[in-house]
């Protein structure tokens, strides 16, 4: 027998050396939710190990960011007040200008990436502004591309639009370069899914809708070659970064994307993704580690350059570990 592809497996100094892929602490992104109001860390119960964090509390979870060595974090603000159009999104006061600004200040070797949404923001929990049951497209975007410049000004290196909006990317790039922020990177969430994993992240960022759902402008899940339709528009428009989100479920567009587009591949490894394998290891039903290392490097070997993920924290002790 000529071939034998066990030859290459046969000791760990062999598997590692042909190793086609790994996932790398510069890989890892770590979604940050800071919380208007003061001495704030409160546990997000569907997401275990999560937090809400105050900015005078912030600190808390920035300080173990930086001795791990995770290079970015994803910022999501959760304000005091909510209206209609999301108000408490942009200006000097909002919870997202005062946490970039705090970061920038206290730790300037660390990427912020700022996401620009209204759904934190807004009373009805919608992405958009509503007209009835309706959401509005092009009367939205004016509040998105503010919301962007509000975190440009504060100090982000990245504004990432999730909000799935038709040409929010064209008019973010135009609003940051007319305000002189031509540097400021956009990361689209360019294919984002109407995905029933998202669950525990509306609990997290008290998001969900009051009415209605969100599968008029999130993409029907059943749909590959919108998406590739999706991302093409975002990179005509402008965007550095595109996202496929969630990321286990569609790893077939996530491969497709990076053979077919040069720009760097983002995707999330959402927070249902992250809350089932919490509840499954807890319960003793798997091994913690190895499937989300597992999921990770499935995440990475389909075309992922970065992960955002809940579970990078963990994931950069363990790299850290083996490194010793």
């Amino acid at each position: 027998m000529r071939n034998r592809l066990r030859r290459l497996r046969q000791n760990p100094v062999i598997r590692k050396m042909v190793r086609e892929n790994s996932v790398d602490t510069d890989d890892l992104i770590y979604p940050v939710f800071v919380a208007d109001g003061e001495n704030i860390r409160n546990p997000v119960n569907s997401m275990p190990g999560i937090f809400q964090y105050s900015l005078d509390r912030l600190s808390e979870i920035m300080d173990r960011v930086k001795a791990l060595k995770i290079p970015a974090v994803l910022l999501f603000g959760i304000p005091l007040t909510k209206d209609e159009c999301g108000s408490s999104s942009t200006g000097d006061h909002s919870i997202v200008y005062r946490a970039v600004s705090f970061i920038r200040q206290n730790y300037p070797d660390i990427t912020i990436i700022a996401d620009v949404c209204l759904c934190e923001y807004t009373s009805h929990g919608h992405c958009g502004l509503i007209s009835g049951n309706r959401i509005l497209n092009d009367e939205t975007l004016p509040y998105l591309a503010s919301m962007a410049v509000t975190a440009a000004r504060a100090g982000a290196h990245i504004v990432a639009p999730s909000d799935m909006m038709d040409g929010r990317v064209g008019f973010i790039r135009d609003s940051l370069d007319r305000e002189g922020f031509k540097d400021v990177m956009i990361m689209s969430y360019s294919a984002k899914f109407a995905s029933s994993y998202y669950g525990p992240f509306r609990d997290a960022a008290g998001s969900a809708p009051k009415f209605g759902d969100r599968k008029s402008y999130q993409m029907d899940p059943a749909n590959g070659r919108e998406a590739i339709r999706e991302i093409a528009s975002d990179i005509e428009e402008g965007a550095d970064f595109i996202m496929v989100k969630p990321a286990l479920a569609y790893l077939d567009l996530v491969k497709e994307a990076r053979e077919r587009f040069l720009l760097p591949v983002v995707t999330y490894n959402v927070s249902g993704e992250y809350s089932m394998v919490k509840a499954a290891a807890q319960a003793g039903y798997i091994d913690e580690k190895r499937i989300v290392m597992e999921n990770l490097i499935s995440m990475k070997r389909a075309g992922a350059d970065l992960i955002i993920t809940y579970h990078a924290l963990d994931v950069a002790e363990w790299l850290s570990e083996s490194d010793n």
